[in-house]
């Protein structure tokens, strides 16, 4: 949370956030790599009251350009009022409700960190 300011704004446009519970979808990872698709975005909503309510946890597809993934991982617990307040951010802005998203290997492993710095 140090790495945002004001009202959950990025401080600067490096600021990401990596997904949890990404092992077991490695497979649905490889695929959207192997497609060579890009830019990815997030296909996700704000919660509805009754998930806020709820606290339940915001599962992640992404988007290739072309068709929405299966899941890919979740937003971390305590993280949810930042991908929320992003993705009002950018309804405000006009902009879709998207945000960029990135595939890395960390040892051998893949996993999604939404770049959340591009959502300033």
């Amino acid at each position: 949370m140090n790495q945002y300011r004001g009202v959950l704004v990025p401080a600067n446009g490096r600021v990401r956030i990596q997904l949890a519970g990404s092992n077991p979808h490695q497979e649905e990872l490889k695929r959207i790599i192997d497609s060579g698709e890009a830019p990815l975005t997030t296909a996700m909503s704000r919660r509805s009251q009754q998930q806020e309510g709820a606290d339940a946890e915001i599962e992640v597809r992404l988007f290739t350009g072309t068709r929405v993934s299966g899941p890919v991982g979740m937003v971390p617990r305590g993280l949810e009022s930042v991908i929320d307040e992003a993705l009002s951010r950018l309804d405000m802005k006009g902009e879709s409700q998207r945000i960029p998203v990135e595939i890395v290997s960390k040892m051998g492993v893949l996993r999604v960190e939404l770049l959340m710095g591009q959502t300033r």
